[in-house]
């Protein structure tokens, strides 16, 4: 089996949140198409988008969402807040 050993290029960029910059790794993704791209900063930020642009616009909201479930798992933990968690909802026939 032939592997191709060609290094993908990886595009660092700096992205504007609601909640300042962060820089980014965006990579090709060749099996997909598209891009690749995780926050390098922000643990558990990463995304895909089939353009440069669309992989920057969705790992811009996936910064954003990160920081926002660690804003409110820190207030509930600290008693500020307190998340209702639904009941699934049973099928009615």
């Amino acid at each position: 089996m032939m592997m191709d050993m060609r290094k993908s290029k990886k595009i660092k960029a700096e992205i504007d949140t609601e909640y300042g910059h962060y820089w980014v790794v965006l990579e090709r993704e060749p099996d997909m198409g598209g891009y690749a791209v995780e926050a390098l900063d922000v643990q558990g930020a990463v995304s895909w988008g089939k353009t440069v642009a669309e992989a920057k616009r969705m790992i811009a909201e996936a910064i954003e969402g990160v920081i926002e479930a660690r804003v409110i798992a820190n207030a509930e933990k600290e008693g500020y807040v307190r998340v209702l968690r639904r009941a699934k909802p049973e099928l009615v026939a």
